[in-house]
């Protein structure tokens, strides 16, 4: 598996015409090499690949990692020089997207006839597609997080704030074996919902109006990302069809998902459906992320991106309408793009709840 991951490295190697290429983003190392600790280096050639860590990981390095050597280091930069020096590269490839400049220099500084290349977060996109493995983990994940917010539904009701509800579903999805939440649950109500980001408050849920869950679970080092708007009551007329907007938005963009086009075009399709039905300066967001091992990663589904979708892209569906001072409603999904289309791993039915 881990050698099939490091294959998508091949066009890396020939494009910036590097012998090796060093990764130091513990996420794209985990990812390359299985291993999960908090401190490494991973060294990788067209044909070897060596991971450096400390010895509090040694023996967990070799427990989680295959076909790759372990090198055990007192000081990273030192050990690294050592390595290079020893398979007499002439070049290597960094990940300049999560190298600062004093890590930088400081390691230039240890080379003795080593060119260091940047390349730039395109590194990132190696795990953009995933393996069936990766989509397993994050359907799993997905089903644990839409699982925990059904079972709390009954709790979301007037004079309940919007923190309890947050603090509810989190202990929730930990009782059910979740290793943590993926960020910072939002729950808005009311007018609260025109914040796309509306941290979970101490506000109280009143009746008759939306409120916006957007929440995660962590599960197997892989994320879900889900958000659900409902009613408590019966809300004012006009949020109900921003709602209905919204919905047939989400609804045409998850239709449209297939593999040859571009992020931009599916992005096009629901920013569109909300413009022409007047919403459109509301809707200020891309229309979706990838999901795997962050919560935000590629593929990015916005106007500016030309990246072209490929089966096995995980990626939220997520259009949102936020109108100040009255509120806001967002909708969204994780989908896996298949052959021929996509399939919906995020569990909750969108239709309108209403409680």
């Amino acid at each position: 598996m881990y050698k099939n991951r490091r294959s998508r490295l091949d066009r890396f190697f020939k494009e910036y015409k590097v012998e090796a290429i060093l990764f130091s983003n513990l996420l794209n190392i985990r990812y390359l090499a299985g291993f999960s600790g908090s401190e490494g280096a991973l060294l990788v050639t067209p044909d070897s690949c060596w991971l450096l860590c400390d010895s509090r990981y040694t023996i967990q390095a070799r427990l989680e990692t295959v076909d790759t050597d372990i090198i055990q280091f007192s000081e990273k930069k030192n050990s690294l020089a050592s390595l290079i020096e020893d398979q007499k590269l002439n070049n290597l490839g960094f990940e300049a997207a999560h190298t600062t400049v004093a890590a930088y220099r400081e390691f230039a500084a240890c080379l003795k006839g080593c060119e260091l290349v940047a390349i730039g977060d395109s590194l990132d996109q190696i795990r953009s597609v995933k393996d069936p493995n990766e989509i397993s983990k994050l359907s799993a994940v997905a089903c644990l997080a839409s699982a925990a917010l059904q079972s709390i539904l009954g709790i979301i009701k007037p004079g309940v704030s919007e923190a309890f509800i947050a603090r509810e579903l989190e202990f929730e999805m930990l009782r059910n074996g979740a290793q943590g939440r993926a960020f910072d649950f939002i729950v808005a109500s009311g007018v609260r919902g025109s914040l796309p980001h509306g941290r979970a408050s101490e506000k109280l849920i009143n009746n008759n109006e939306l409120v916006t869950i957007d929440y995660g679970a962590v599960l197997n080092g892989y994320f879900s990302d889900e958000t659900v708007t409902l009613a408590v009551g019966k809300p004012d007329e006009r949020i109900c069809t921003i709602y209905s907007v919204v919905k047939d938005a989400h609804d045409m963009a998850i239709d449209a998902v297939k593999p040859g086009i571009t992020c931009a075009e599916l992005d096009k399709v629901a920013r569109e459906h909300i413009h022409s039905s007047g919403f459109g300066e509301y809707f200020g967001h891309g229309l979706g992320h990838g999901v795997g091992l962050e919560i935000h990663e590629k593929p990015v589904i916005s106007p500016r991106s030309n990246l072209i979708l490929e089966e096995g892209m995980v990626f939220t569906i997520e259009p949102g309408v936020y109108i100040p001072e009255l509120g806001g409603v967002r909708i969204e999904d994780t989908v896996a793009v298949t052959k021929e289309g996509c399939r919906i791993l995020t569990q909750i039915p969108k239709e309108l709840i209403c409680l």
